[in-house]
């Protein structure tokens, strides 16, 4: 049964690659929705009620049913839809997607955060550090495959448009080369198919004022740090 737009909702920003997740989601099935834009620094009624433990975007809201956390959103309509699968249906590679997947939330997310926006030197050193492993770990895993799934963009790619959008992005701000196709050449190739897949560009944030937001950041808190 087609999903109408009174039947699902997203509530999130722009910009966010974890609402950005779940957009890919619903244009690879086809999901009719409608986007509810949020103000993190005035929270809705709406999302409080619908996320109120967590109060983040993205919550997933299917038939007044809401549901938060993106990885868990993305598979949550992987089951409700059965078209173009997200998952595998192999068990085991059912469970390496979700291994990975998390690993790009757990290792990498956070560190390259922490390398772009972190005052604390050494603690930028660390995460610089922690990114490198991690990437290479995704570099190891991906081998000679088009995407982590094999031929059909999945579960982890979906995940990891972070790393191929989000960390160029930071790292020109910053001056980093966290991210290149020197030091990461497999994954690299994969960003790029990533990018350039139909359903990644549709949703895409545009990136100019993504980078002039995460710029004016970056620079308040070098100021701010040069105070000090």
């Amino acid at each position: 049964m087609a999903a109408t737009q009174e039947d699902v909702k997203l509530l999130g920003i722009v910009g966010s690659p974890f609402v950005c997740r779940v957009q890919i989601a619903l244009k690879l099935k086809g999901v009719e929705y409608k986007f509810l834009e949020e103000n993190l620094g005035n929270k809705s009624d709406l999302l409080l009620k619908y996320n109120p433990v967590h109060k983040k975007v993205p919550v997933f809201v299917h038939n007044e049913k809401p549901i938060a956390e993106s990885l868990v959103i993305v598979e949550y309509i992987d089951e409700t839809w059965k078209n173009n699968p997200i998952l595998p249906s192999d068990p085991y590679q059912r469970a390496l997607a979700r291994f990975w997947s998390k690993f790009i939330d757990d290792k990498i997310v956070g560190a390259v955060w922490k390398s772009v926006f972190t005052v604390d030197e050494k603690e930028r050193e660390k995460n610089v550090e922690e990114t490198y492993e991690a990437l290479q770990f995704l570099e190891n895993e991906l081998k000679d495959k088009k995407f982590f799934g094999g031929e059909e963009f999945g579960l982890v790619d979906i995940a990891a448009v972070f790393i191929a959008f989000w960390i160029p992005i930071f790292q020109e701000i910053a001056g980093l080369q966290l991210f290149t196709s020197e030091k990461f050449p497999i994954l690299y190739k994969w960003s790029q198919e990533s990018l350039n897949h139909p359903f990644v560009q549709e949703v895409l944030p545009p990136r100019d004022p993504l980078f002039t937001f995460f710029k004016a950041r970056y620079e308040s808190l070098s100021a701010s740090n040069r105070l000090i």
